[in-house]
């Protein structure tokens, strides 16, 4: 059987991550699944460390605040270590839905994918819908994806995904601090890694402010844009 890890980022989300937790477990215990996780604590000011020690949630705390990149990496530096097979990138605001960790997971236990994106823009599951400006970054950015590696991605920044076991150890040893969806995306696009999009449905947040504020959307794609560039002129290789 596959060893499967969630990998939960949390930064300040003293709200949400006990009812993140609790909903895995019981989720688990109802479908007999093991789906392991780690909270990381990327250096939150508000209770989330303390709510995980008091609860028995597995964490790692980071002593300084990373952002979304260093704490992603350091799940995959601790999935690596524990050889685990399979990670899943899991938000630990209650946007991302246990239900579809299956769906997932699924193309790279069958081995047709080494990264499966969890997709709100390829079919009508999806009820939740973010801001018209951050829809718009999202195919823009999609249309650089395409100009730098051939291939569509519809869902660009969706952090709802899932790596192989060749993929723990290509981010194990690096990982991008900033933007790091789209750009790992395009660069294991272009490593020759097998990309696919699962349809998805994510909720809204509940509690708290997401990292990504509406003020830096276009500052953050037309950086995203042109990190995309640059990825269109490299040469890649697969990690040995």
């Amino acid at each position: 059987m596959q060893k499967v890890l969630l990998v939960i980022p949390a930064y300040n989300e003293e709200e949400n991550i006990l009812k993140v937790y609790q909903k895995i477990k019981e989720y688990n215990k109802k479908e007999k699944t093991s789906y392991d996780l780690i909270v990381i604590n990327d250096g939150s000011t508000d209770k989330t460390s303390e709510i995980c020690h008091q609860n028995k949630i597995p964490i790692i705390d980071l002593i300084h605040n990373l952002g979304i990149g260093g704490a992603v990496q350091t799940g995959y530096k601790y999935a690596y270590q524990n050889n685990y097979d399979i990670v899943v990138q899991f938000d630990g605001d209650g946007q991302h839905d246990v239900r579809y960790v299956k769906n997932i997971i699924e193309p790279i236990i069958k081995g047709k994918a080494d990264m499966v994106i969890g997709s709100r823009f390829i079919s009508n599951i999806d009820t939740f819908k973010s801001s018209f400006a951050r829809r718009m970054g999202i195919r823009i950015i999609s249309v650089f994806i395409k100009f730098a590696t051939g291939k569509k991605i519809y869902d660009t920044t969706s952090g709802f995904r899932a790596c192989s076991k060749e993929l723990i150890y290509d981010f194990n040893l690096s990982y991008p601090s900033e933007y790091p969806e789209p750009i790992t995306t395009a660069e294991i696009i272009k490593k020759k890694y097998e990309v696919k999009e699962i349809p998805v449905e994510m909720q809204e947040r509940t509690a708290g402010i997401s990292s990504i504020r509406a003020w830096k959307d276009i500052y953050y794609m037309l950086n995203v844009c042109l990190a995309l560039l640059v990825i269109k002129i490299r040469r890649y290789k697969k990690c040995q």
